[in-house]
């Protein structure tokens, strides 16, 4: 046991240093992970004997990162991206599947690797973009929404080539002729089935289950867990006959609406990025040094369409829908990349037999290659814009026609309200009245279900997790009110919002007035002391009420607080 433990943890701080200097060159910690399993395997510059455990790891992070996809896909939010967004998504994911084809089937591949090499090519790293966008700040503006748009029909797509493969278990080549149609109706019959049975669970019986076990920041976590991977397990088993992607995804899926699932993605990222490690260090260490003379050709073959053919194909669908060649542009390179689910598509077909090991190679080679340099597209494609903007505009046919009138929302200058209970139930009055801008942080799930209904912008989940803290725009506030009595938690959450938005005003609680002192010294500019706003509170009313008349209002007030709290 101990020699495990030892390997384990040699790879896993030979990951972080490669990671770390992959963070460094400003690219994604992937490639540092895919180097240590490089070092692990073909290099043989360090052996492991228990290769299994990591196998097992690398299965768990598979279902992980599934399970977060399908919780971050709200399939309600197809009905709101717009018919541009789904043309575009599936206008992209057709026209790369058919030039990936067509260039796998002149590479010499057979029918079925042409197939999977093709579907690896089609699929972008919601991940790794959305990270960027977010640095960029670009996720509110028109090409961001588009470009989540499009990652979320690619996902949707994507369960649909995760049934697939579960329905063509024969191992070795396929042809027309010998497709297995009676077994893929029924998988896709099945899949169906589950998919149904996920929203279906998604919408009666997770609401009031993770409302009753909402309030426990540890039993939510255990329950989602629970939740994750049994679902798994059974739409894996023998007598079902699907896949624990599947299921891993579906599982996700029946919680994508529930008020907690930005709560549960939180805790659930931390498991995810450390298992998704080990899966990144097996593909690198399967990789066959032996192969490279053989994968080198189409590997930047395939890495050059990816980088240009990807966007240009988006370009052109976006150009005959009439938007604007800088839109068009920006767009197009958030796709110059494969992705996550490209290398499990790749790794799960190898696994069934359907392609060789020489096929993982290069599309992970082309992974390795379209990420790296996507990346630093995306980072600068302002300027590269500006410096070659006129060259695209050949694919402005509409003059920019779809943009008319269009304007992106995102909350800016705003108020944040953390913590809506009590005291914070008369701030928010209080903000309502005002007519501002304003968006809400609480741990209650019942509250935020109910601010929710009244068309709040509310979040639910620790204001501690910075997640959390953007999805509200607190990066982006003008003011930032936290009601939250704990002064530990005040201190640091007074330091983690000065450091991301440092203009804004901060308001924070204390319970005594030596925790006021030091919340002062920390940075706030005010402190709520609830008694000292109590006294000054009755103080007003007894010097301009003389009758104390008002007493029976405020009483009715607060009891009308009190008795609607959940």
């Amino acid at each position: 046991m101990s020699h495990i433990f030892y390997e384990i943890t040699l790879v896993l701080v030979l990951a972080t240093v490669l990671g770390m200097i992959a963070q460094r060159l400003k690219q994604p910690t992937i490639l540092g992970y895919l180097a240590t399993g490089l070092i692990v395997g073909p290099l043989g510059l360090l052996r492991l004997d228990n290769t299994e455990v990591l196998d097992a790891m690398a299965q768990l992070g598979i279902a992980f990162l599934l399970f977060l996809v399908g919780l971050e896909m709200n399939l309600s939010e197809l009905k709101h991206v717009g018919r541009d967004v789904i043309l575009i998504g599936a206008g992209q994911v057709v026209f790369t599947t058919l030039v990936g084809l067509a260039i796998a089937f002149g590479l010499g591949y057979g029918p079925l690797t042409a197939l999977y090499v093709a579907i690896a090519l089609t699929f972008s790293s919601t991940i790794i973009v959305v990270k960027l966008l977010s640095e960029k700040k670009a996720l509110e503006t028109l090409y961001g929404k588009i470009t989540v748009g499009v990652l979320l029909v690619q996902d949707f797509i994507a369960l649909g080539v995760l049934i697939l493969l579960s329905g063509l278990r024969t191992a070795g080549e396929i042809t027309l002729a010998t497709i297995p149609w009676g077994e893929l109706g029924l998988t896709f019959g099945k899949g169906t089935l589950f998919l149904v049975g996920a929203l279906a669970l998604g919408r009666w019986l997770v609401p009031p289950l993770f409302r009753f076990v909402g309030r426990s920041q540890e039993v939510l976590f255990l329950v989602s867990l629970s939740w994750g991977l049994g679902l798994a397990a059974l739409v894996a088993h023998p007598a079902i006959g699907l896949t624990v992607e599947i299921g891993s995804f579906l599982a996700g899926l029946s919680l994508a609406k529930s008020i907690e699932n930005h709560q549960i993605a939180g805790r659930v990222k931390s498991l995810r990025d450390f298992f998704i490690v080990m899966f990144f260090i097996v593909l690198g260490s399967k990789i066959i040094l032996s192969h490279a003379s053989a994968i080198l050709a189409p590997t930047i073959l395939l890495s050059l369409f990816v980088l240009i053919g990807n966007p240009v194909i988006v370009m052109l669908i976006m150009g005959a829908l009439g938007y604007k060649s800088r839109t068009s542009f920006m767009t197009g390179v958030t796709v110059a990349q494969i992705s996550e689910f490209s290398l499990i598509v790749v790794t799960l077909g190898n696994r069934i037999g359907h392609i060789g090991e020489e096929a993982v190679a290069m599309v992970t080679a082309v992974g390795i290659v379209t990420i790296t340099l996507s990346s630093y597209l995306i980072l600068y494609s302002d300027g590269l814009y500006r410096r070659f903007g006129r060259l695209f505009k050949v694919f402005e046919f509409r003059k920019g026609a779809a943009e008319d009138g269009r304007e992106t929302h995102a909350l800016r200058g705003h108020i944040v309200l953390i913590g809506c209970h009590r005291m914070g139930h008369n701030i928010l009055r209080s903000i309502e009245e005002l007519g501002k801008e304003f968006s809400v942080i609480d741990f209650n799930p019942l509250i935020i279900e109910r601010l929710q209904r009244r068309g709040i912008k509310a979040v639910y989940g620790d204001a501690a997790d910075p997640e959390i803290r953007e999805r509200a725009a607190v990066q982006e506030a003008r003011l930032v009110i936290s009601t939250i009595p704990s002064l530990a938690d005040s201190e640091r959450l007074l330091a983690e919002i000065r450091a991301a938005n440092p203009s804004a005003k901060i308001i924070v609680t204390a319970e005594d007035e030596a925790g006021a002192v030091r919340l002062y010294e920390a940075g706030a500019d005010y402190v709520l002391l609830p008694h000292f706003i109590g006294g000054l509170q009755l103080a007003r009313t007894i010097q301009e009420d003389s009758s104390l008349e008002s007493l029976k209002r405020l009483k009715e007030q607060d009891l009308a607080v009190i008795m609607n709290q959940p």
